[in-house]
């Protein structure tokens, strides 16, 4: 099995990439990972869509978005 990398050389590697982000109240951002803070993992999307039970409710230009919300990133 190979070893498992961190979550910030996964965060490095996502950068200027789409990412999804599942946070708490069924809602998800799908952007591109502009920057986060490492200690608290707060991220910054760039053409962020937001979407609440799977439905898109609206498009950002630039989100922050805080680390204690976050459920899930995915690359």
């Amino acid at each position: 099995m190979p070893p498992q990398k961190k979550t910030a050389d996964l965060l490095n590697e996502s950068l200027n990439k789409r990412i999804l982000v599942e946070l708490k109240g069924n809602r998800e951002y799908r952007g591109i990972l502009e920057g986060y803070d490492h200690p608290h993992m707060n991220l910054v999307l760039r053409n962020a869509e937001e979407a609440k039970d799977g439905e898109i409710v609206r498009k950002i230009d630039r989100v922050i978005i805080r680390g204690d919300n976050i459920i899930y990133i995915s690359p």
